[in-house]
């Protein structure tokens, strides 16, 4: 008795399945004559993703989704720089790499500047290691090594920075290459091996000028620039 109601429901569910079946190639497998062009329509809109900005039917640009166009020449903001002779140098670096522009760059310059300064009064060469080209390390290095050998230490403070400006700016082959003035006021101090200042005030600031260079290599996925030289200034 039993078996035959298992064979009744077996029949029923195979019916029920058949059903579906039937039902699913109704929807799924209907062709409507189309499908070689949605396959090209597919494979056209997989292409444009690739490539870049598609247009509609007007020709207007349609922005895709996290893509962003590069910035265009009129788009550079140059501020104060607008038809100085830096100005061509600008322009130069930003078609090279298109997220230059001087107002990021010279909040970075200022950034690095405050680090390098009181990294290198620490004593702190892994600090100055990734800010540095190799020249301009060794030079760090061995002026950290000569205060360690003569037990003196460093103090370094900056007060604020009172004047920031490119005075140049320029590709090199394919490196960028900036160089910036930094008229700073700043604490520092050199003690001996005992504590006592030797060299310096604890509490007046001077002021100091700067002329920096930094440069990167725009072929490279790396973004960081780095200190390629020291000048005194003119």
């Amino acid at each position: 008795m039993n078996e035959g109601f298992q064979f009744v429901d077996i029949i029923f569910l195979a019916l029920v399945a058949g059903f579906l079946i039937l039902r699913l190639r109704s929807v799924l497998g209907r062709r409507t004559g189309d499908e070689e062009m949605r396959r090209q329509q597919a494979e056209q809109r997989y292409a444009a993703k690739r490539q870049g900005p598609t247009t509609d039917d007007r020709g207007n640009v349609i922005e895709l989704p996290g893509r962003k166009p590069a910035p265009q020449e009129e788009d550079l903001d140059l501020g104060p720089y607008a038809g100085t002779p830096v100005e061509p140098g600008i322009r130069a670096i930003n078609a090279a790499d298109p997220s230059f522009e001087p107002n990021g760059f010279l909040r970075g310059a200022r950034a690095a500047f405050e680090m390098i300064v009181e990294s290198f009064a620490q004593g702190d060469k892994d600090a100055l290691r990734p800010l540095l080209a190799d020249e301009v390390y060794r030079n760090f290095a061995a002026a950290i090594d000569a205060d360690r050998a003569a037990g003196h230490s460093r103090e370094a403070r900056i007060l604020g920075i009172k004047r920031l400006e490119m005075r140049d700016a320029a590709m090199r082959g394919r490196d960028a290459v900036v160089t910036v003035l930094f008229q700073s006021e700043q604490i520092n101090v050199l003690r001996d091996a005992s504590g006592t200042v030797i060299d310096g005030h604890e509490k007046e600031g001077i002021d100091v000028t700067d002329v920096w260079t930094f440069a990167r290599d725009t072929g490279s996925p790396d973004p960081n620039w780095q200190l390629v030289a020291t000048t005194a200034p003119e």
